[in-house]
């Protein structure tokens, strides 16, 4: 995203009615953190240029009078494998976390290719239709023929033109739960995986748990991969996972491409373990991803009153500029029978879960829905409103982020690759009451 004064690039080709070779204009666009409105020229799938007024022509134009642009949504954790099967074989009636993992163990004894497929790209095109073009998903890699992974990996082929999608290779059920585990996430990553996953707080005992972290940890560096862990997604407060994860980023210099995905115990350690933790965590500089849809209704279940929020330490992280990116995790599935793919909807929850309503705050929480998200995946190269860039972008119904997040605000166009791929007309409403008084 561009960031302090906006740059002004004026097209040299020439004053409107010649031949520009633009394929797209949009008029009157509204960026992030810039009060002068620009138009906005995207040729060869590209963002051409950014001027106060483009006196060309192009071979389409969308009024934009004055509406948000923004770099499109990012879904930085999602389980593709597992999404819209809610109900199969049975209903989460606990809630909980455990349930969810016994439930989708019997789903996925019944798992196809066309399955997976189908219901991943159902999924995806939801989410892009609501401005999603960037998208990490965990593939199960716990089954012995490997389904999940393998569909998910073809589907991530079959739709590169118009989303970008990150496999993680995901243990669910650890990597030394069973026996062979350990080889199918290694298979994972020979196969094409993006990253490598693991979950070291289900794994049998904590010395498990330790020597997982430490076997993801030597995979990712022998297949040069990106690493996200699911880290003490738990309430107790014993779970300290994330500090073995932050050592080993800091020993080996991965920092960045490391992530913590959920890490909910942060949240119930005591103060001072916090602090002290806080301090490696900034030492280390990875990545954190929290998902407070889902957070905050598996989290807390065996609580009474008071009950946890369930959800990481985001506001503590993001003050101390650690990156903090958000994601929807689940969408119709054994864990979360609800959900959309609207990130607006994660970023609202966060900004209430959090107490993250300050004008600054608020920003914050639309930033891990978007360049956070990107810094995540590690993608920031094709993403962002700049000249030369991949015009991969998205026009929402409000004139701000803040405006956005309060209102759920429409998003009305989305741009991928330079290309319109989806067009929503906000509700409309009459009123047919008495005038107000």
């Amino acid at each position: 995203m561009l960031q302090g004064c906006l740059p002004i690039y004026r097209d040299s080709l020439g004053p409107a009615m010649t031949s520009s070779g633009i394929g797209l204009i949009l008029r009157q666009c509204r960026l992030p953190h810039h009060s002068e409105l620009v138009d906005l020229a995207i040729k060869d799938g590209q963002i051409h240029a950014l001027a106060s007024h483009l006196d060309v022509l192009a071979d389409q134009e969308i009024a934009v009078h004055g509406k948000l642009v923004s770099p499109p949504f990012v879904e930085s954790h999602i389980h593709l494998d597992s999404a819209l099967t809610a109900g199969q074989p049975r209903w989460n009636q606990s809630g909980t976390l455990f349930e969810g993992i016994d439930i989708w163990r019997d789903r996925k004894q019944s798992l196809t290719l066309e399955d997976v497929k189908a219901r991943a790209r159902a999924t995806l095109q939801l989410q892009a239709q609501q401005g999603v073009l960037f998208v990490r998903t965990h593939a199960d890699v716990s089954e012995v023929n490997l389904v999940a992974l393998k569909a998910l990996l073809e589907v991530r082929e079959a739709v590169k033109d118009w989303i970008t999608v990150q496999v993680v290779a995901f243990p669910q059920d650890g990597v030394y739960g069973s026996p062979g585990n350990d080889a199918l996430l290694e298979e994972a990553l020979k196969l094409g995986a993006d990253a490598v996953g693991g979950i070291p707080h289900y794994e049998l005992t904590r010395e498990d748990g330790v020597q997982s972290v430490h076997r993801i940890f030597e995979l990712a560096q022998r297949y040069d991969r990106l690493i996200d862990i699911h880290c003490d997604e738990i309430d107790d407060d014993q779970s300290r996972f994330l500090e073995v994860v932050a050592a080993w980023a800091l020993r080996t210099g991965l920092g960045d491409r490391v992530t913590a995905s959920h890490t909910t115990a942060f949240g119930s350690y005591n103060n001072a373990y916090a602090l002290k933790l806080m301090g490696l965590l900034e030492r280390a500089g990875i990545n954190f991803i929290a998902n407070p849809l889902i957070n905050i209704t598996l989290q807390g279940r065996t609580d009474t009153y008071p009950k946890r929020r369930g959800v990481t330490r985001v506001k503590e992280l993001w003050q101390r500029d650690l990156n903090v990116s958000l994601g929807h995790d689940c969408i119709q599935d054994p864990w979360y029978s609800l959900g959309t793919g609207n990130m607006l909807s994660v970023a609202s929850m966060a900004v209430h879960i959090c107490q993250m309503t300050g004008q600054r705050e608020m920003e914050a929480c639309y930033a891990m829905v978007t360049t956070n998200g990107a810094r995540t995946l590690k993608v920031e190269d094709s993403y962002g409103l700049e000249v030369g860039k991949p015009a991969n972008l998205i026009v929402l119904d409000a004139d701000s982020p803040y405006e956005a997040i309060r209102r759920s605000a429409t998003v009305t166009h989305v741009i991928s690759r330079g290309k319109l791929l989806a067009q929503t007309q906000p509700p409309a409403t009459s009123w047919l009451g008495p005038p107000a008084a």
